[in-house]
């Protein structure tokens, strides 16, 4: 019998590993994929000159153990740079402040005694036509960076991230988040510990201190306790879908705080070009409308809301980002007509042709999370009500089932490198209490 089984060989996974190694636990990690990350993926897919990020991508703001990792590595974070530029109802313009009256917004949420959707928010406290751009303003934002649903999204953790993100730096990891992964791996195996890859998990039959785990190939592991770590998408997942995992018995009330969690879909959509042409000193008579400096460029005219370059790097890859409702509806759609779409609304925005952009295309490469079988999803959002389904899923069960990963966490990083990685320790740190109450 292995101590402690883990499904999962994503941040939460590979952090829980290393803290129950270290106390000298027998662990085995079983990841579905071929490789180990989850949604933490560098890769240099074929014709791109330099590793992309095809999940994780940012460090935003101060997140002790992220920065830890990194420095451990040791990875340089480097501060992102440049301009952020807008195109709002065809107009362009550099700008800092990303919303029109972000200023009122604040001032009315502060005054918001009792949670309720964002939505109901906007209908009830916002309803001002003057206010009309920045509804729609917050409401891009919400799908977008938070890629929330906002008829589920919670007003009061909205208002939390917006109150303290403002000032907040963010940081492009050198060389690629994966390297946090590697190391977290190399430190599991050297303490002792089993990492394998390409074993779906099928089902979890458990009864106290004793799991059997079944996987697709059609191994079993016999464990004393089994830490799930798999994404939320995975497990709201119905029992026929691929990916999914069946327990046996069920855990009724555990599904139903499943459902009250918000998993948001992402799409993003690569592209490598010759040369930056969106920068003044490029010449190029095809492209009217420049950007000098660019590093983030938000929009309305596309479900494709926001781009960005690789500054500091200076190699032309731009990155498109479809998040929320708008990648749900994509969830089934063909990388080439996402490429397609991402060329047209590059044309609008740079006012040049997609024939420009198509024989200065090099590479392009489209991850869309929510078509993986293995993620069904990107990240997670905070719902109303979302806490205390959040806090029945961390707590374990019969000391024997232990859940961990991003949507488990509660706090404003949720959603982040940051909450898989504290969602694992606290996990881990459950387990190896419960080991020494034995």
């Amino acid at each position: 019998m292995i101590d402690v089984l883990i499904i999962g060989a994503g941040a939460a996974g590979l952090m829980a590993a290393r803290e129950l190694t270290k106390q000298g636990l027998q662990v085995t990690v079983l990841e579905a994929r071929n490789r180990l990350g989850g949604r933490v993926y560098t890769q240099q897919p074929d014709n791109f000159s330099i590793p992309v990020e095809a999940g994780a991508e940012f460090v935003h703001g101060d997140l002790p153990l992220t920065q830890a990792l990194f420095q451990e590595a040791p990875v340089a974070l480097h501060l992102l740079d440049g301009k952020n530029y807008q195109v709002l109802r065809g107009v362009l313009k550099e700008s800092e402040e990303f919303i029109p009256d972000f200023e009122e917004l604040l001032t009315r949420l502060e005054k918001l005694e009792q949670d309720l959707p964002f939505v109901e928010f906007l209908k009830k406290y916002l309803p001002e036509e003057e206010y009309r751009e920045l509804r729609e303003g917050v409401t891009r934002f919400a799908e977008g960076y938070d890629a929330a649903d906002i008829n589920r999204a919670s007003t009061f953790a909205l208002r939390t991230e917006w109150q303290t993100d403002g000032a907040a730096n963010s940081y492009h990891p050198a060389g690629g988040y994966s390297q946090i992964i590697e190391l977290l791996a190399h430190q599991v195996q050297a303490a002792g510990g089993t990492i394998l890859t390409t074993t779906p998990v099928q089902e979890i039959t458990w009864q106290p201190h004793h799991v059997q785990v079944k996987t697709t190939t059609g191994a079993t592991y016999l464990a004393y306790k089994v830490l799930i770590t798999v994404p939320l998408g995975v497990l709201q997942a119905n029992a026929e879908e691929e990916g999914s995992i069946r327990f046996s018995p069920e855990l009724p009330h555990r599904q139903k705080a499943l459902a009250a969690l918000g998993f948001g879909a992402v799409i993003k959509i690569l592209l490598e070009f010759k040369s930056p042409f969106w920068e003044e000193k490029t010449e190029n008579a095809a492209v009217k409308q420049k950007m000098p400096e660019l590093a983030f460029l938000f929009t309305d005219a596309s479900a494709i809301a926001a781009w960005w370059t690789q500054l500091p790097n200076q190699t032309p890859v731009l990155t498109g980002w479809i998040a929320g409702t708008e990648a749900e509806k994509r969830r089934q759609s063909s990388a080439n007509n996402l490429i397609a779409e991402a060329l047209e609304t590059l044309a609008f925005l740079f006012t040049t042709t997609t024939a420009f952009l198509q024989e200065q295309l090099v590479a392009s490469q489209v991850y869309n999370w929510a078509a993986d079988p293995f993620a069904r999803g990107a990240y997670a959002y905070a719902t109303v009500n979302g806490a205390v389904a959040q806090q029945t899923l961390r707590m374990p069960e019969a000391n024997t089932l232990y859940f961990a990963g991003e949507a488990f966490y509660e706090g404003p990083a949720i959603g982040t490198v940051e909450a898989a990685l504290v969602s694992g320790t606290e996990a881990a740190s459950y387990i190896i209490n419960s080991f020494s109450d034995k």
